[in-house]
């Protein structure tokens, strides 16, 4: 999608929702950018009347999100998420809709090869980090701290943890007792929105947030609990013996463990200016 320009439009409305976690684009914006329709609500009434899968699931793709108008007051308007807005592109027979739709067809054909040959995600993820130009230091930890959250999940599920929001609880409060913060706090502290926490950790961070899962996944495994409740008081306390550990750290170097620094291109060129500027 980084390729894509669509979503960096000025005229694309956009809004941020906290709560989920994720963006909200303004479908008519969308459609009138790649269609250059004249009367953009016919055309999703003419797509809908061709797309009856569509048609039957508008209300659950779309939702009413209030965005500024062009007179600068604030209206409700259909929005779709980055999942509802690429279905809607899929039925709009527009030649500046092509590029979303052969993405698709890509990562449904990489989904496919990774089924049958699962080493492929890990070569590929691997490959997306040094594209983005992380250290190859880095990328080890990271793809260790992935494979450690997939055991701990798998732990969990088999569990009675089921759920997304149950996962969503367990995590944070392993975040909490490792960092004194949410993933959602974290994020905040590191300027974050939509992007993924730990691929903002720097290498200490990274560590401690493996510690915190690797510790609650070894206690799971020993102590056998049964359902979320269980499992949030062994969350709990596997987070704890990283929390202990990073203010052991901190009490030695007088060193902060949660830093404010993110991987953000913007971040890079002030960090790389300062670096020119001083020389």
């Amino acid at each position: 999608m980084s390729n894509i320009k669509l979503f960096e439009s000025k005229k694309i409305r956009t809004v941020w929702n906290e709560t989920e976690g994720k963006w909200y684009f303004s479908v008519q914006d969308v459609v009138e950018i790649l269609t250059d329709s004249s009367d953009v609500k016919q055309y999703i009434k003419r797509i809908l009347s061709r797309d009856e899968m569509l048609k039957s699931n508008w209300g659950t793709i779309c939702t009413l999100v209030e965005m500024k108008a062009a007179d600068g007051k604030k209206r409700k308007v259909q929005a779709a998420d980055t999942k509802g807005l690429l279905r809607i592109i899929q039925s709009i027979p527009s030649p500046k809709a092509e590029p979303f739709k052969i993405w698709l067809a890509k990562v449904g054909s990489d989904r496919l090869e990774e089924i049958e040959n699962p080493e492929l995600a890990t070569q590929r993820t691997r490959e997306f980090y040094k594209l983005k130009g992380y250290p190859d230091d880095w990328i080890e930890k990271r793809m260790r701290s992935i494979a450690i959250r997939e055991e701990l999940t798998e732990e969990w599920k088999n569990r009675g943890v089921k759920e997304q929001i149950e996962y969503a609880i367990l995590t944070a409060e392993i975040s909490k007792a490792t960092f004194g913060l949410t993933p959602s706090e974290y994020k905040k502290v590191k300027g974050l929105k939509s992007q993924n926490l730990r691929d903002h950790m720097n290498d200490l961070e990274l560590i401690f947030s493996m510690l915190g899962e690797a510790s609650t996944s070894a206690i799971v495994k020993t102590k056998n609990p049964r359902g979320f409740v269980q499992n949030k008081t062994v969350a709990k306390q596997g987070g704890t013996i990283a929390g202990d550990a990073r203010k052991a750290l901190e009490l030695k170097t007088g060193n902060k463990i949660v830093s404010e620094d993110n991987y953000l291109p913007e971040t890079k060129k002030k960090k790389e200016l300062v670096k020119r500027e001083k020389k």
